[in-house]
């Protein structure tokens, strides 16, 4: 008779690690070190993300109690029948405008900027100038510009012309030229300077062997110099769609009141006003999720498209 018989593996035994009290000194502080940041996310973004969400599903005023004055989604269906709410979005994306504009002239000057000319270091720091300046004092500085009765661009189109200027501020459509230019002015500097760094990481030989094969100037700007500073492109894009749905001070400061018929003011002024002014927290709170929503969208539209035309240097 032949016996089976089955070998039996032996179990492992599931020892554990003994750390010495310099690697269990380390584990402590590195605990404590991740605890630091992961406290400070829960209580300056996560509880305040919930919170909202939570306010925005009541009738909450500020002062009154949000879950006794629990109304679902009232707000959420009252804002897509709100024509305010329609009207400042649809002003919020006309400011937009001044995006591609800053990006072109940014690029432009910064293909100028990128030789060497006397006093290239100067205008480079002039341009960057308003970037750091505080946005209030500008602001109040070029309402003084689009004053209708002394401002500085109507002064000087009265004395080309004899005739006066535009209403800048008081007009319901040169009111939209006017903040344009002004946000146009006051990203340009962060525009160059990102295209200038985009620019001088450009290989030379690109471009020598571009001239070899008899391309000209406009060709190489064309086929070599937008096609690799597409990164950089993308990234004003990026950052500028997302500032462009949070546009505030500017109207705040430069006209009163949103202007004239409501027709200055943007999203997150509406928000504002709502929310601060008319007491109506819960209602502005859907109105700052909608738009966190519709910028998330954006935002990955553009990530999802940026592999057809952002080129990278190999």
């Amino acid at each position: 008779m032949a016996a089976s018989t089955a070998t039996k593996k032996p179990a492992k035994s599931k020892e554990r690690v003994k750390l010495s009290g310099m690697a269990l000194h380390e584990q402590r502080w590195g605990r404590l070190f991740v605890a630091s940041p992961f406290i400070g996310f829960c209580l300056f973004s996560a509880f305040p993300i919930v919170f909202a969400f939570v306010a925005s599903l009541s009738n909450w005023t500020g002062t009154n109690s949000i879950f006794q004055n629990f109304i679902g989604l009232k707000n959420y269906t009252d804002l897509f029948t709100d024509m305010r709410f329609w009207k400042t979005m649809g002003t919020t994306v006309i400011y937009m405008i001044g995006i591609p504009v800053g990006m072109i002239l940014g690029l432009l000057i910064a293909v100028a900027m990128n030789r060497k000319i006397p006093g290239v270091k100067i205008l480079r720091t002039m341009y960057y100038v308003p970037v750091i300046s505080s946005l209030v004092a500008v602001a109040i500085l070029w309402a003084w510009v689009f004053n209708y009765d002394y401002g500085l661009f109507n002064t000087i189109i009265k004395a080309i012309t004899g005739a006066k200027g535009p209403n800048w501020l008081g007009d319901e459509m040169w009111v939209k030229v006017a903040m344009i230019i002004f946000m146009v002015w006051k990203g340009l500097g962060t525009s160059i300077i990102l295209y200038l760094s985009g620019l001088q990481n450009i290989p030379r030989d690109y471009y020598e062997a571009a001239t070899i094969d008899g391309a000209t100037g406009i060709q190489a700007f064309r086929h070599i110099t937008i096609p690799l500073v597409s990164p950089v492109t993308f990234y004003l894009l990026i950052t500028g769609i997302i500032g462009g749905f949070q546009v505030f001070v500017e109207v705040t400061v430069m006209v009163a009141n949103g202007g004239t018929n409501y027709s200055a003011a943007t999203v997150v002024y509406y928000l504002w006003d709502k929310a601060f002014k008319s007491q109506q927290m819960g209602y502005g709170s859907a109105m700052a999720f909608v738009l966190a929503i519709i910028i998330f969208i954006v935002t990955a539209i553009n990530f999802y498209g940026q592999n057809k035309w952002v080129k990278t240097i190999d």
